[in-house]
């Protein structure tokens, strides 16, 4: 699997909520990706991590995000958070999106090779299948792991903005709702002490 995923190979795998199409952060992975999943280049997509530490390298990480994750169901936000390094527009370039895994196949695939992006497994625009295998041979991904997720909606985005002016120095906007409403993420922040 490490070759396969570091020259540039893809991989299925199981989420909390739909499969995750995934490789490695690298040139030749994304190149893979977006090819694969008729995606444009201009929509970026997010990283999924084991836990907070593993993104410290690669973007900011406002105090009380964690506070908030644990919050909301596992695996339900994911976080666009400023970079300590422009990265690849693919990836967001200096605003990338952070999602903390909380399916066991996700996290230990984070644990092995770190990092991993983090989109749904499907064509961009068609419905996401819920069955890992299944969502593999439909993009002609050849390596996943087995699993079934609950499908439905996916995580919901936010964005984390540095602003002084604002609450513990930081302005959010829910980008996208999912499984998380975006009332329960508004009225969690505005109740942050």
């Amino acid at each position: 699997m490490k070759l396969h995923l570091e020259s540039g190979g893809l991989i299925v795998y199981p989420t909390s909520t739909l499969p995750g199409l995934g490789c490695l952060p690298i040139t030749k992975g994304l190149d893979n990706l977006f090819a694969t999943k008729g995606r444009s280049e201009n929509m970026p997509v997010s990283l999924g991590v084991a836990n907070l530490n593993q993104a410290d390298e690669i973007v900011i990480i406002p105090k009380m995000l964690e506070q908030m994750l644990e919050h909301f169901v596992k695996g339900g936000i994911t976080a666009i958070l400023p970079a300590k390094v422009k990265l690849d527009q693919r990836l967001g370039g200096s605003q990338v999106a952070i999602r903390v895994f909380s399916h066991p196949s996700a996290i230990s695939l984070a644990i092995e090779f770190g990092p991993i992006t983090a989109t749904s497994a499907n064509e961009s625009g068609e419905e996401p299948e819920c069955d890992t295998e299944i969502a593999a041979k439909g993009l002609g991904v050849a390596k996943f792991i087995p699993g079934k997720c609950p499908n439905g909606s996916g995580s919901t985005f936010i964005r984390l903005e540095i602003d002084e002016n604002e609450k513990h120095g930081w302005r959010l906007t829910v980008m996208r709702e999912g499984v998380v409403p975006a009332t329960d993420v508004t009225g969690w922040w505005t109740n942050l002490a």
